[in-house]
């Protein structure tokens, strides 16, 4: 199901148009002049708009324009009663996808609706390539389990669980899973649920209604919806709120979904990712979490490991990064030092892949033609390798693996706030997660800015 909107002056032909595109079990909204067509774009979006030339105030020229640069994903198609070779000329200039006259064939709009929608899915699909080609690099046996598990369940519609510490790379995990499915060409959705104010998740998963609560001024599609014949991906939901919890139990039980403030129950056909770096079950005990959605989810559990269990990827993982950034940056691909790769290979690395690749990036934009160990940060360098503020990393000797995952991460955010005077946003640049998952840790760990 996609968002259409018709915007003509003429409210029979909005009326006949409205009738052909719900038959094909589209959502359709309606503007008479530019104005308010721009007003519903801003406050509901649209896949594809059929927009006439000749409107009252602006016209559709102009609104075109003015579409396609703001909703670059949108397409439009043109729809005259007047029409010339000129206008048609600049429609085309402009970004039109299609261009025909009144009166309207039937078969004519539907196909060139059809062909619109098809445009709009690819390019979404270039683009989730685009923002995930991070393939999921390493040779080591926990990587190569990964793919073996991906390789089994992607083909399947089972629902599947990626588990593991922050920077492992639970999203590539999921992104491969959606790649090597039957719905590769159907649209990829993630949710961060820890990202969201709890007061608003239930809007971005489900959508709303006009008037459902405060600053619903229009109606909005959720992220379900969004998904559908996809795959939706629910990062971090172990945070998520429990309301949240038993509306999304309802999707997976039945597949349907009601808007926030909605009366009407639609179907939706989306498989479900999830992912945390939280333990479930601990959570479930705790009464954080629902049991039931926990096995609902739970159907193929994957571990994402982390870094410092594969200590032997990060050659690999370092040259790629390197390839990668110094293309994205314009720079120079530098050579690498071995005592470079040997150094990096014992860290312990709290923040995983994640925090690999910004030391990367760092060294790069700082160094010159070839990286040595005097490029590497103060946290890093070997022997007596420091956190930032001059902790010997002895001092963590004899502690379970445990203790020592929770003190590294504590002395390492730390060390990163105080680096960044304590600029919380910054801090959280720097570590890869979301400003409201660092202020979570820092209550976690007891930290506080000295004096």
């Amino acid at each position: 199901m996609a968002t259409l909107l018709i915007c003509d002056d003429e409210k029979n032909i909005r009326r006949t148009l409205r009738l052909v595109l719900e038959g094909e079990d589209h959502e359709v909204l309606e503007a008479g002049d530019a104005e308010s067509a721009l007003k519903l774009m801003e406050d509901e979006g649209a896949d594809v708009v059929l927009l006439d030339v000749r409107l009252p105030g602006m016209d559709g020229l102009e609104a075109l324009t003015r579409i396609r640069e703001r909703w670059p994903a949108t397409e439009v198609i043109m729809v005259s009663g007047h029409a010339s070779v000129s206008d048609a000329a600049l429609a085309t200039r402009r970004g039109a996808y299609d261009f025909f006259e009144k009166p309207l064939e039937r078969e004519r709009v539907l196909v060139s609706v059809r062909n619109a929608l098809a445009k709009v899915a690819l390019e979404r699909r270039v683009a989730e390539i685009d923002e995930g080609d991070e393939e999921i690099l390493g040779r080591s046996p926990a990587i190569e389990e990964v793919r073996r598990v991906i390789a089994k369940v992607a083909p399947t519609g089972g629902r599947v669980l990626v588990t593991g510490e922050s920077g492992t790379g639970k999203e590539l995990v999921a992104r491969a899973i959606h790649r090597q499915s039957k719905r590769a060409r159907a649209p990829f959705v993630k949710v961060n649920c820890a990202a969201i104010p709890a007061e608003l998740i239930e809007s971005e998963l489900f959508g709303h209604e006009k008037g459902a609560f405060s600053g619903a001024v229009g109606k909005k599609r959720g992220r379900f919806e969004l998904a559908d014949s996809g795959t939706i991906f629910l990062d971090e939901i172990g945070d998520m709120p429990a309301g949240a919890q038993a509306k999304v139990l309802r999707v997976l039980q039945n597949g349907e979904v009601t808007r926030v403030g909605g009366e009407r129950t639609f179907t939706v056909d989306v498989r479900v990712v999830a992912a945390t770096n939280k333990d479930l079950k601990t959570e479930v005990e705790a009464g954080r979490f629902r049991e039931d959605l926990f096995f609902r989810l739970n159907v193929v559990p994957v571990v994402a490991p982390p870094l410092r269990e594969r200590p032997d990827d990060i050659p690999l993982l370092v040259e790629a990064f390197l390839a990668r950034l110094a293309k994205e940056h314009g720079l120079t691909r530098p050579e690498v030092d071995a005592e470079v790769f040997a150094q990096l290979s014992r860290y312990p690395w709290p923040g995983n892949v994640r925090e690999l690749r910004n030391v990367v990036e760092r060294m790069l934009i700082l160094s010159g033609e070839r990286l040595d160990p005097s490029d590497l940060p103060a946290e890093i360098r070997a022997p007596g390798a420091s956190l930032g503020d001059g902790t010997d990393l002895g001092r963590y000797r004899g502690m379970t693996l445990r203790d020592l995952r929770e003190a590294v991460e504590r002395d390492y955010i730390r060390a990163t706030l105080e680096s960044c005077d304590w600029n919380v946003t910054r801090a959280a640049e720097i570590l890869g997660v979301e400003r409201t998952n660092l202020h979570k840790k820092i209550r976690h760990h007891g930290l506080e800015r000295e004096g």
